[in-house]
């Protein structure tokens, strides 16, 4: 996971979120409010839908890689997914902020998985409804699922890439970061899908050698308007994360240092 940049709507699109908020906001009783606007919801995330359209293109611009999903950064994005799950927060079903561009696998896996740091115990609270129970407001709290629309997720997570590959939750977090660090890994199943593991550890060695790419040529004084493209390809890679990290890990792994001491403008790429 990495931060997406942020980007606004065009005002046409969001002045009609805003509408579609509003109704669903003026409705007195929490379960209609929740009914509606998962109905809402359904009926309006369309592509023949004029502002879900822009949604989407505008979600596409702000993906990790080309097209690629929020969550995992592997898999295209297709769908727009819900930070705050619409069962739980009806009040943030057209929310432009609380929309991330996700794959099926993340976005059916999360679900309506939600925990908050209660804000009468302090404690760590799953709020997911479970299937049949009353539709009443889930316990108020700090968020503990990263929000990669919101927050860095790089300054709670780091990966493993000497040996497995693996999000972790970093070493320097206090308690609360931890559990935030933790809990995100889990409901995302960033670990648990061989085949992301495997794919950090491709996009591992395709950066590592798309640098020696530009090294070689920038050696042989190749000029910069054909050096610029390989940047930019280097750029929109799937994987983002990798590349972060190889750049926040280089003075630690011998083979990244030699790289980046050749290349140190890399550092800002």
């Amino acid at each position: 996971m990495i931060r997406l940049p942020h980007q606004n709507l065009p005002k046409t699109a969001q002045k009609q979120l805003n509408v579609w908020q509003n109704e669903i906001n003026c409705l007195e009783d929490y379960a209609e409010r929740v009914a509606q606007g998962k109905k809402a919801f359904a009926r309006r995330n369309k592509l023949t839908n004029p502002t879900f359209r822009q949604v989407r293109q505008t979600l596409t611009q702000m993906c990790c890689g080309a097209c690629r999903c929020g969550y995992c950064e592997d898999s295209v994005a297709d769908e727009v997914e819900h930070i705050k799950p619409k069962d739980l927060y009806p009040e943030a079903v057209f929310v432009w902020e609380n929309y991330l561009y996700a794959c099926g696998q993340c976005n059916g896996g999360k679900n309506n998985k939600y925990a908050v740091f209660s804000d009468k115990t302090g404690q760590l609270r799953e709020i997911a409804r479970r299937r049949g129970a009353p539709v009443v407001e889930p316990e108020q709290g700090e968020p503990v699922l990263i929000d990669p629309r919101k927050e860095d997720p790089m300054d709670f997570l780091e990966i493993d890439l000497i040996d497995t590959f693996y999000f972790l939750p970093r070493y320097s977090l206090d308690s609360k970061g931890y559990q935030r660090a933790d809990y995100t890994i889990e409901v995302l199943r960033l670990n648990d899908r061989d085949y992301l593991v495997e794919a950090r550890k491709e996009a591992f060695y395709n950066y590592r050698a798309r640098l020696g790419e530009y090294i070689k040529k920038k050696e042989t004084d190749t000029p910069s308007e054909l050096l610029n493209p390989m940047i930019t390809a280097l750029q929109r890679m799937q994987h983002p994360t990798i590349w972060k990290e190889m750049q926040r890990q280089q003075q630690f792994i011998s083979e990244l240092k030699e790289l980046f001491d050749l290349a140190p403008e890399a550092l800002t790429w």
